[in-house]
């Protein structure tokens, strides 16, 4: 494929921009350049803003019926489906995750798409007509306004499509910020949505770097609810930005999410979900099931299955179809991870495998690694990796089990693998997280929100949940016949 060029997308066209100067994208897997983004400054933000505004406040959007939406948003996810080759190959030369993996970001997008196009059909509110003489009360849901959503570099066609179509479903407008690293399925997207017929203003994308771009746009006067994944650290920034002006925002953060495995569980299934809890997206994913807890009388020959069946997965170029782990997103992260590693050496975690930079000068590589015999103490256990990097932490009870995943900072996402349903709903409900999953790892649908809890942030994404974060009540109360007077005089 060639360099791709993406300015930003304002008001329904396409627009350079106040800055001169372009954001250049290589691929993770070899270097070659694949895109510009225009490098987006404040003034862009505030032409944004006012853009979506204008489409808001007077355009037709908002006041169309749930099922006008809804046929927008379904015709937005025919097209995302009709290009879903091409969209694919966009997210693995920009993010170097592999192609099978992409095709399944893009299958994801497209439904989460259809869901959210349900719900514009289903925005219901409520009556009361029991509280009092000549008095009945109308609660009414409409859409919160113009939304900023700022989305991260990992999944970035498919956390887009965790905000966007249900922003849209409620009647919003919205301003996109993509990551700096993978903005051109924003693009793309946004391209696709106009085409489908969405009114001009109401999907808006800006590129740039968060401490100019992100931060303004969070911070703006303009917006009335941010939505926000990435980073525990720039979350807490976000937070912080929207109570300047008592904005409501949903942050969805980071983890370090326990896969707990019983000795009664389908040790076979097991063996697999550990390989897909961590070596999925090349490990760079939120809900990674990163911290492996094996029972003590299983641990042994477990963990060399695990080992075993993780030694002969394939490393390199993310094209290949057969390839189970490509390239990192860019040379700092790759030597983050490659850090995190040598620390889980000097701590005294028992290095079971790999361990090492792969592929050479060719692109940002790591081998699948494990470590054995991780504590509680050590820096591997405690710290989101973010990479294809397993710690393995060895139980005897139920009690170590939950006391173990709940020892964290964080609160996504945990795993527990067992048959007998006493111990999945038993542990389940003791876990300290937004997201539980028994029996498989990484799997949903639209209609499951998910949230976080401690470190990992708060509000919603997907589901019905996640689409009224787009929505606000109001209370009508409505007095009919005769009132009397409260001051008689």
């Amino acid at each position: 494929m060639s360099t791709r060029s993406y300015h930003h997308f304002i008001g329904g066209e396409v627009v350079d921009g106040a800055g001169r100067g372009a954001i250049e994208r290589r691929s993770p897997a070899g270097g070659r350049l694949v895109a510009r983004y225009a490098e987006g400054t404040p003034d862009d933000i505030d032409l944004a803003v006012e853009a979506a505004r204008a489409a808001f406040e007077q355009g037709p959007w908002p006041r169309m019926s749930g099922l006008q939406r809804a046929e927008v948003l379904n015709r937005l996810a025919d097209l995302i489906r009709d290009n879903r080759e091409r969209l694919a190959r966009i997210e693995v030369e920009e993010v170097g995750k592999p192609i099978r993996f992409a095709r399944g970001d893009i299958d994801g997008a497209v439904g989460l798409t259809r869901y959210a196009a349900s719900l514009a059909m289903q925005m219901a509110g409520s009556v009361y007509t029991n509280i009092g003489a000549g008095k009945t009360a109308l609660l009414t849901r409409e859409a919160v306004g113009v939304v900023a959503l700022v989305t991260p570099w990992n999944f970035p066609a498919l956390i887009l499509s965790q905000k966007v179509p249900f922003a849209l479903a409620a009647g919003c407008a919205v301003v996109l910020k993509p990551s700096e690293f993978t903005s051109g399925s924003a693009f793309e997207i946004a391209a696709l949505a106009a085409e489908a017929g969405l009114p001009a203003g109401v999907f808006n994308v800006v590129s740039g770097y968060g401490a100019t771009v992100g931060d303004h746009l969070t911070a703006h006067p303009g917006i009335d609810f941010v939505s926000f994944t990435g980073s525990t650290r720039t979350g807490s920034r976000v937070v912080a930005n929207t109570s300047r002006h008592l904005v409501k925002s949903s942050v969805e953060l980071g983890g370090k999410s326990a896969n707990i495995v019983f000795a009664d569980a389908d040790l076979e299934a097991a063996v697999d979900g550990a390989l897909m809890g961590v070596f999925f997206n090349n490990g760079e994913c939120c809900v990674s099931g990163s911290r492996l807890f094996v029972q003590s009388s299983i641990a042994d020959d477990f963990i060399a299955k695990v080992v075993e069946r993780s030694r002969r997965l394939k490393v390199g170029d993310p094209f290949d179809e057969d390839t189970d782990i490509g390239a990192l997103i860019d040379e700092q992260h790759l030597a983050k991870v490659a850090g995190l590693v040598r620390t889980g050496i000097e701590e005294g975690a028992e290095l079971a495998l790999g361990g090492k930079v792969a592929g050479g000068s060719a692109g940002h590589f790591h081998e699948a690694t494990i470590f054995d015999r991780v504590e509680p103490g050590m820096t591997i256990f405690r710290e989101e990796i973010f990479g294809p990097v397993l710690s393995v932490t060895r139980f005897e009870t139920v009690e170590d089990a939950v006391r173990l995943a709940n020892d964290t900072a964080y609160g996504l996402s945990n795993y527990v693998w067992s048959k007998n349903i006493d111990t999945v709903l038993t542990v389940a409900k003791r876990l300290k997280s937004g997201w539980v999953q028994a029996n498989t790892v990484i799997d949903g649908a639209p209609q499951l929100p998910l949230t976080g809890v401690k470190g990992s942030g708060f509000g919603y994404e997907m589901g019905q949940a996640g689409f009224e974060e787009f929505t606000q009540l109001k209370t009508l109360l409505i007095h009919t016949g005769p009132r009397a007077p409260v001051f008689p005089v």
